[in-house]
């Protein structure tokens, strides 16, 4: 694995650690802000939807520069966000830097995932990247917790300060290790020639299916800390343990993924999803017990988030693996955190916390039936061939039995 995939991790690492670090220091930022603890839950939406929205634009506006030059402005774009929220004066200017971060993760992850299919040879592009998601799925289980650490003891403008550190040292090592390369061939920058792909149908079920695993998987994320207090039982402070155990499953899960996804990409996803729903059905029906209910938690750990692999190897063959492509997936997976994460909210409000568990466990049903029509076309594919196959086999006999 070349040395430059890690350092993408390294990226994905300080940008998801940058992006959950609100959700470690919300109380720090309701009283240095002088905002309401939900305007500072907002904060986690605006960067959601800066991802979303935002993400695209910026590789749009980057589809001319070379992929080393991208990163290194990416991250100056990054580091200045994360700046801006360490020295924000008011919540509105908090705001701002959200929007900023956002955009610029967004458009790093679309472009480390492009990278990996030029840096490595096809047939382990799904180990590569399951390296650079082990990036998400660390700065979940380490960065967060680090920052939060900071933010506890130096106060919550240290611990973006430390993200903005984190992300400049990250980009020299970049400028040092990842190869200086030229744009893709036949990439000439040309946006309504990127936007082509878009065109084909078969692309947007696969996006769709992103969207639906992830979503899945959020509704329960987003919600495990009130369910395991208040209905599993378990103390407060014994969530954040669970929270590290649920952050392993998900790197074991996504270096299993990783292995499997260049060859099996729909196999590992139908799987993942019927899993998903299975696991996400017990913990709604379990969730009073508590050795049922954390044994659900790390099986959804498993195979949720840890599909990422299987996705965008699924992704890059439906479309291409230019830097477009790989953001505006990016941005099909942060409509399946704003989902997962707003609608669960609402069903929470008339229905009680299991509801969110329901809701997981109906969008992975969903994300199946995205795949059926792969499914069959690979069935009727297959039909045709051992069709194909046979009146060949049976008009060799008669030249046999002739000669």
């Amino acid at each position: 694995m070349p040395r430059a995939v890690y350092l993408l991790a390294l990226g994905v690492f300080a940008m998801v650690t940058s992006e959950f670090l609100v959700a470690g220091l919300m109380p720090q930022l309701a009283a240095g802000l002088d905002a309401t603890i939900p305007q500072i839950g907002y904060l986690i939406t605006v960067f959601a939807v800066a991802m979303a929205a935002g993400g695209p634009l910026l590789t749009v506006a980057l589809l001319r520069t070379r992929p080393r030059t991208a990163l290194l402005l990416l991250f100056a774009v990054f580091t200045a966000g994360n700046v801006l929220a360490a020295t924000a004066s008011g919540y509105g200017v908090m705001v701002v830097a959200r929007i900023v971060t956002g955009m610029a993760s967004q458009a790093f992850f679309g472009l480390a995932a492009s990278l990996c299919a030029r840096l490595t040879r096809e047939e382990v592009r799904g180990r590569a990247v399951a390296v650079v998601m082990n990036g998400l799925t660390l700065g979940t289980l380490f960065g967060l917790p680090a920052a939060t650490l900071i933010g506890d003891r130096l106060g919550w403008r240290a611990a973006f300060l430390a993200v903005a550190a984190l992300a400049v040292v990250t980009a020299l090592a970049t400028l040092a290790g990842v190869p200086r390369l030229e744009r893709a061939e036949g990439d000439g920058g040309n946006l309504r020639q990127e936007a082509r792909v878009f065109a084909d149908p078969r692309l947007w079920p696969v996006l769709a299916t992103s969207t639906l695993i992830i979503g899945a998987t959020f509704s329960a994320f987003s919600y495990f800390n009130p369910i395991l207090t208040e209905v599993t039982g378990f103390a407060p402070g014994t969530v954040p343990l669970l929270l590290i155990a649920y952050g392993a499953a998900t790197v074991l899960g996504n270096i299993v993924v990783g292995r499997l996804a260049d060859r099996y990409a729909v196999e590992v996803q139908v799987a993942g999803l019927a899993l998903n729903a299975l696991f996400l059905t017990g913990f709604a029906l379990l969730a009073h017990a508590s050795l049922p209910a954390v044994a659900l938690m790390l099986g959804i750990g498993l195979v949720g988030v840890t599909m990422n692999p299987a996705m965008v190897t699924r992704v890059q063959r439906a479309g291409n693996a230019r830097p477009l492509v790989n953001t505006v997936h990016g941005s099909f997976i942060t409509l399946g955190i704003i989902i997962g994460s707003s609608v669960g909210g609402v069903l929470v409000d008339a229905f009680g916390l299991r509801a969110p568990l329901w809701l997981g466990a109906g969008l992975a049903v969903l994300g199946l039936a995205t795949l059926l029509p792969e499914l069959r076309s690979r069935t009727a594919a297959g039909s045709s061939a051992r069709a194909a196959a046979v009146p060949a086999g049976s008009a060799a006999a008669p030249q046999r039995e002739g000669v």
